[in-house]
């Protein structure tokens, strides 16, 4: 019989081959680095999950993957970036769902208001069959998707009034995603929605010209939206994914055991940006509402559900079977 140690010896010795054999498959390869884009700051979860992405590559690969990280939008806004990964001038980026469906028109069946009741819901929904299916369909626009990180659920900011139903909305001026889901949602709660890119939408609200918008506590406590915008309403309107997404040129120039570890890497990524994201939210909320937000924790959510019937109307069958058998696998 083995003695402690001998297992331990051994499993040593055996985790030691394993590694050198793994790393053994970067030996040939010439370094390559890639340039990872996005358009928030570096306290925001984006930025974690490139950071820790750029970790398990560059450790997985023995080096020879480098992937440097652009935040702030310092290579463009996201419709640019994504513009930059199919003509090859961006490798890859993290970016938010609701551009990506400017691309390709069913991801946006994941922005339906109303759509996923929890988190987890919605990892089952993205991390499984379907979410895979609508993230190869990237390639038939020169993209490569490689796993779903997370915005988050989106909740409505202004600096005018408190909201609880959409009647409080009449009038509004608010910054949405330029994605017509969400235009029409926001209309139909009887709000202004002024589509524009976020960059655009930060100097607007310092300006006043548009009077709020709305995304997930992680961001309005990383952008420190409370300077601006007096208000928040805990709505959880809509559950938006992000994407880590490449250019199909720079992920073709990779050998198969690379790409194989970009993926995996991205997927692990994801979920622990969504961890730190949970982890974080009520300590955000406590430090917004410290700092003189006024924060409503039940909005009235079934006017709110009421209210956008029509944009499952509209737009339901625009996806085609996607909406039921998100339907169907949320009921399970």
């Amino acid at each position: 019989m083995k003695t402690f140690a001998q297992h331990t010896l051994a499993l040593s010795v055996s985790l030691a081959f394993c590694s050198s054999a793994f790393a053994a498959n970067f030996d040939d390869m010439d370094p390559v680095t890639l340039r990872l884009a996005h358009v928030v700051n570096e306290q925001d979860g984006f930025h974690i999950a490139a950071t820790k992405f750029e970790e398990l590559v560059e450790e997985r690969t023995d080096g020879k993957v480098i992937i440097d990280i652009y935040p702030n939008a310092s290579l463009g806004d996201e419709r640019t970036l994504l513009e930059g990964m199919q003509i090859g001038t961006v490798d890859m980026g993290l970016i938010t769902n609701g551009p990506v469906a400017n691309f390709v028109e069913e991801m946006a069946v994941f922005e339906l208001p109303f759509l996923f009741p929890s988190p987890e819901a919605a990892y089952g929904v993205l991390d499984g069959e379907i979410g895979q299916e609508l993230l190869d369909k990237l390639s038939d626009v020169n993209l490569k998707g490689l796993a779903y990180a997370e915005r988050g659920f989106r909740n409505l900011t202004n600096s005018e009034r408190a909201v609880n139903t959409p009647a409080d909305m009449d009038g509004l001026r608010i910054r949405v995603m330029e994605n017509p889901v969400y235009t029409d949602t926001f209309r139909e709660l009887g709000a202004n929605a002024i589509p524009m890119a976020w960059t655009e939408a930060l100097t607007a609200m310092q300006q006043g010209t548009i009077d709020g918008q709305e995304n997930p506590v992680n961001v309005v406590y990383s952008f420190k939206l409370g300077e601006t915008q007096n208000y928040m309403t805990l709505s959880r309107h809509t559950y938006a994914p992000a994407i880590f997404v490449m250019g199909m040129s720079a992920w073709n120039q990779l050998p198969e055991e690379a790409q194989a570890v970009l993926e995996e890497a991205a997927q692990e990524a994801a979920e622990y940006e969504r961890q730190v994201n949970a982890d974080m939210e009520a300590e955000q909320l406590a430090a917004l509402q410290e700092a003189g937000m006024e924060i409503n924790d039940s909005p009235d959510i079934e006017a709110f559900q009421a209210a956008v019937v029509p944009v499952y109307e509209k737009y339901g069958q625009q996806f085609g079977d996607y909406l039921p058998r998100i339907q169907e696998a949320l009921a399970e």
